[in-house]
């Protein structure tokens, strides 16, 4: 892969990640005892899904001078985070979903004590595979400890909990409740639960290629804008989108689910999400010619289908 951008191909380009990825994922995750578990856990991760955030990790090494190759623990580890807050996410208790990317959910596939079970070793054994990257050649132990430091934050009460719990205490049609009251709401929830696991990614694999303050400065920014567009897409697509590409049946609309759309409308919403990925973009010129795929990455969050 060279340097110039005039003839790049993102939709070549991640499909060919993805399957590295994915390789990775087979090696980490071998099934074993007890072979429901695992089975379970398997069946998650590879239910399919756009690798956006291992793939992050692996830009995020690339585009500060490192060795993509040398964070792929960090990577994997990522995945298995992002993919045990989906099946809780479908859990009854939250959103209620049968089916995720096309196939039943993992509670309505294996029972909700599986389901619950299958997150948690996922997220468990996830930082397993973050103390892991310490044991490859060129990683200092202590970037390790930052990496766990910031993915434990990201992910924990502080980032993508915290942000799942106020969002299951929101709804669209909360007459009550102030409109400023919602959109604060509203701001909390994508901020932590989407975004903060986005910028958790892209900043360890940068932090593993020991990245300079200014790098990590202009990636956090990157980070939060595309994280926070691609949860308005998700909220414009879930109007607008086509379902069978989507692999959903049901709609946040159905289900009163405090959106981007429901409080600003799609017109909104849609220039909203431009907007911040031209923010993106800016933030990224400190990275010159190398800014490339990032740069790609922003284009594709807000012209994608699904």
């Amino acid at each position: 892969m060279g340097t110039s951008c005039s003839d790049f191909d993102l939709k070549k380009y991640l499909p060919e990640k993805t399957i590295v990825i994915n390789i990775a994922l087979n090696k980490y995750l071998q099934e074993q005892y007890p072979p429901l578990l695992y089975k379970a856990m398997r069946y998650s991760i590879f239910a399919g899904g756009k690798r956006l955030r291992p793939f992050l990790v692996l830009e995020g090494a690339r585009v500060c001078g490192g060795d993509e190759k040398k964070v792929m623990p960090t990577a994997c580890a990522l995945e298995y985070i992002h993919t045990y807050s989906l099946i809780h996410d479908d859990l009854p208790a939250m959103d209620n979903d049968d089916y995720r990317r096309g196939r039943l959910t993992s509670h309505k596939k294996f029972g909700e004590d599986v389901a619950i079970l299958a997150g948690d070793a996922l997220l468990t054994e996830a930082f397993g595979l973050l103390a892991a990257n310490a044991a490859v050649k060129g990683i200092k132990i202590e970037q390790v400890l930052n990496v766990i430091t910031l993915v434990s934050g990201c992910a924990g009460g502080p980032g993508m909990i915290g942000g799942q719990l106020i969002d299951t205490r929101q709804s669209s049609d909360s007459s009550q409740e102030k409109i400023s009251a919602k959109k604060q709401a509203l701001t909390y929830i994508h901020n932590h639960k989407t975004v903060a696991l986005i910028k958790a990614s892209l900043l360890a694999g940068a932090i593993l290629a020991k990245a300079s303050s200014r790098q990590l400065k202009a990636l956090t920014v990157y980070a939060e804008k595309i994280g926070l567009s691609f949860q308005i897409m998700d909220d414009v697509l879930d109007v607008i989108g086509n379902k069978k590409k989507l692999g959903k049946t049901g709609s946040d609309r159905q289900n009163k689910k405090l959106t981007y759309v429901s409080l600003y409308g799609l017109e909104w919403s849609q220039k909203e999400a431009a907007q911040l990925i031209a923010e993106a973009k800016k933030a990224i010129t400190t990275f010159g010619r190398k800014k490339y795929i990032l740069a790609a990455l922003a284009d594709y969050i807000v012209e994608r289908e699904y």
